[in-house]
């Protein structure tokens, strides 16, 4: 992965987030409702388990981040992924991951609802910057199941790449629907 700041990291996410609100914004309530054959959850579905996932990981940085503050652990100023990191991230593409049952829609959230709860997610991501900026995101670490111990910047970088890849499912769903 090629050397990153906080700000490229923040700016990508936001570029991702615009992408993703643009394409259901083109999307039909048929779109956004029907449940392909052969697959688990509709459209609204996909941005339900965005949005609590995205919130799950808003709260773990928040706590990595208060984890340095404590200890004054102040930023050098570097962003480093670890190489596990890196190697889960392009592997991921390739592989067919299944969500927690913690993390599988079952709310019947509406999409606005969902995209709601997103916005305010990343108003909490937008307080944390000065953490981020300010403070070692490198070190402290939480588990993913995926990706294993990851620090605060890999779980930001991992809002995107969530973000992504579910838009990636999602435009291939709409085709799919037609």
């Amino acid at each position: 992965m090629s050397q990153q700041t906080i700000a490229d990291i923040y700016a990508s996410n936001e570029s991702i987030r615009e992408k993703f609100k643009g394409t259901l914004a083109r999307l039909t309530e048929s779109q956004l409702s029907t449940l392909p054959d052969g697959e688990k959850w509709t459209i609204t579905q996909i941005v339900e388990h965005v949005a609590m996932v995205e919130n799950g990981m808003s709260r773990i940085c928040s706590k990595l981040l208060s984890g340095a503050k404590a200890e004054g652990q102040l930023s050098d100023g570097t962003v480093t992924m670890s190489n596990t990191f890196t190697e889960k991230s392009t592997d991921a593409g390739a592989v067919k991951l299944e969500a927690p049952e913690i993390v599988h829609p079952s709310h019947g959230r509406t999409l606005a609802e969902s995209l709601a709860g997103m916005d305010e997610t990343r108003e909490k991501l937008n307080e944390l910057r000065p953490l981020f900026e300010e403070y070692d995101c490198n070190t402290h670490k939480f588990p993913h199941p995926f990706f294993g111990d990851m620090s605060a910047v890999e779980w930001l970088l991992l809002v995107g790449g969530h973000e992504a890849r579910h838009l990636k499912q999602i435009r291939t769903l709409a085709e799919k629907i037609g």
